[in-house]
């Protein structure tokens, strides 16, 4: 029998299109599988969710925000569980899921916070009546979720969205189908009612027919930025629709005037090769300074990075990087590295495949400062470029030579530096002495030019999940004090 993946109405059916399958792709074994969603198939998800909708915002918020509550008790019940999935799936260190996990889970109360705060009623008297302002659920909105945070992140946008009493179309990455399928299981256990939320999976025709479906109000999308300018493309000219775009970065850390070198090269480390270098915020270039300084941090660093433990998410002994999410993925970063060798770079730490046919390599780095003709693009892996700098403001125009936008970091112990530093950095992540790849729920999370579209999600998700409505309302009937010129009643 053909596995039940498609999530729909309340009900699991098969998938009536092409063949599909989820690798382990630190071990190269198959894990999940089934077939794709159709264009009928996602039909019948968006008509579902849409027969769903008013009852679904109808409820009252305390009461939507109980299975909300309820989906955490179920996160926080399976959380082991879910972190060894999303392990299997990504390749990622088990001590790292199970902090995703963990984020999800405090989603949900943070969700909630911000739902008050940015999007709660709020009254004000006027000089006739009382002006009230009130957030109303668009209808129903599609989630696009990435591989590399596969629960997080799509999680971040599902949340606030139901939240707000919209219904929901959930497409994941192909490459991460079985941490959407658990993450429904435990929302239909939570007691979600049928229709709410819908689950489709499938490739690039799945994606294509949820983005051109007549039915959809929104759509909020977390990958890459290739992808993301595609939709803002395909969405030009439909101003009914909301359209909230993550993408990704060619993030800048600079780093001059430190005391701690090995605190200086951990959050480098932290910055450029967590998660195997596979998240948006990761550092890709890396600015010293051209003195002695720099010589010294460039030279711990290639000696600390030459030893990083990779190996299997559940190693006994847990390394501090996992497989990438595939070995095709793998394979491209390490092209990446051997044209930017051509164009130039020099390789300081060679990037290498460590185990064939996965997706395990081990981190690079490459001085780029003689290198020429270098593209603008976001190597989403743990290959980090070196740039030497003698001027700090010139290192602070080529750290803004992008048309990405979305993190940055000054690693300095001079707070005048960071001052100029926070003034004219273009990003909308912006940190000082720390890693530039922690970022909080608690706090907005988006980028500038290639990077978003001005849609900050995490705690101002709740911001394009709803939209804004102004009344003003009296309980009955007044004529004004004092009539407008030329009005007259004594007729």
């Amino acid at each position: 029998m053909t596995a039940q993946i498609h999530f729909i109405d309340g009900q699991w059916h098969a998938g009536e299109g092409s063949a599909v399958r989820s690798l382990d792709p630190a071990k190269n074994q198959v894990i999940w599988q089934g077939h794709s969603a159709t264009e009928a198939q996602v039909d019948r998800a968006f008509q579902a969710a849409r027969r769903a909708f008013a009852d679904w915002a109808d409820l009252t918020f305390d009461a939507r925000a109980a299975i909300v509550q309820a989906f955490g008790q179920q996160l926080t019940q399976h959380k082991e569980a879910m972190a060894l999935t999303i392990a299997r799936e990504t390749g990622k260190p088990l001590w790292e899921t199970r902090t995703e996990v963990a984020a999800m889970i405090g989603k949900v109360d943070i969700s909630i916070r911000a739902y008050h705060e940015r999007t709660g009623v709020k009254e004000s008297p006027m000089p006739q009546g009382v002006g009230v302002l009130r957030h109303r659920p668009h209808g129903v909105v599609a989630v696009f979720g990435p591989y590399n945070f596969p629960g997080h992140l799509p999680n971040g946008h599902i949340i606030p969205a139901l939240l707000a009493g919209n219904t929901v179309v959930f497409k994941p990455s192909e490459m991460t189908p079985m941490v959407a399928e658990e993450t429904v299981k435990l929302w239909q256990a939570a007691g979600l009612p049928a229709g709410v939320l819908n689950l489709v999976q499938g490739e690039v025709a799945t994606g294509k027919a949820v983005a051109a479906h007549t039915e959809l109000d929104g759509l909020f999308f977390t990958g890459s930025s290739r992808t993301g300018h595609f939709l803002h493309q395909q969405f030009a000219g439909r101003p009914d629709k909301i359209l909230a775009l993550e993408m990704g970065g060619n993030n800048p850390l600079l780093v001059t005037e430190v005391s701690d070198i090995d605190a200086a090269v951990h959050d480098i480390i932290q910055s450029a090769f967590i998660s195997s270098g596979q998240r948006c915020t990761c550092a890709r270039r890396l600015y010293l300074p051209a003195n002695s300084e720099g010589d010294a941090i460039l030279a711990r660093l290639v000696a600390v990075t030459s030893q990083l433990q990779v190996g299997l998410y559940d190693a006994e002994q847990q390394p501090f990087m996992g497989s990438m999410i595939s070995n095709q993925v793998a394979k491209g970063m390490l092209a990446v590295q051997q044209q930017l060798i051509e164009l130039g770079a020099k390789p300081l730490v060679r990037m290498q495949l460590l185990v064939e046919d996965t997706g395990m390599v081990s981190p690079g780095i490459l001085d780029c400062t003689n290198a020429s003709a270098l593209p603008d693009e976001e190597h989403f892996g743990p290959l980090l470029k070196v740039f030497r700098f003698a001027d700090f403001d010139q290192a602070l125009v080529a750290a803004n030579n992008t048309n990405f936008g979305l993190s940055a970091g000054l690693l300095s112990d001079n707070a005048e530096l960071y001052q100029k530093f926070l003034r004219r950095i273009r990003a909308g992540i912006v940190n000082w002495n720390r890693p530039i790849t922690g970022a909080s729920s608690a706090a907005p999370f988006g980028g500038i030019g290639g990077s978003g579209n001005h849609r900050a999600s995490a705690y101002y998700a709740a911001d394009y999940c709803a939209y804004p409505v102004a009344s003003v309302e009296l309980t009955r009937l007044e004529m004004p004090a004092q009539l407008s010129p030329g009005l007259h009643f004594s007729v």
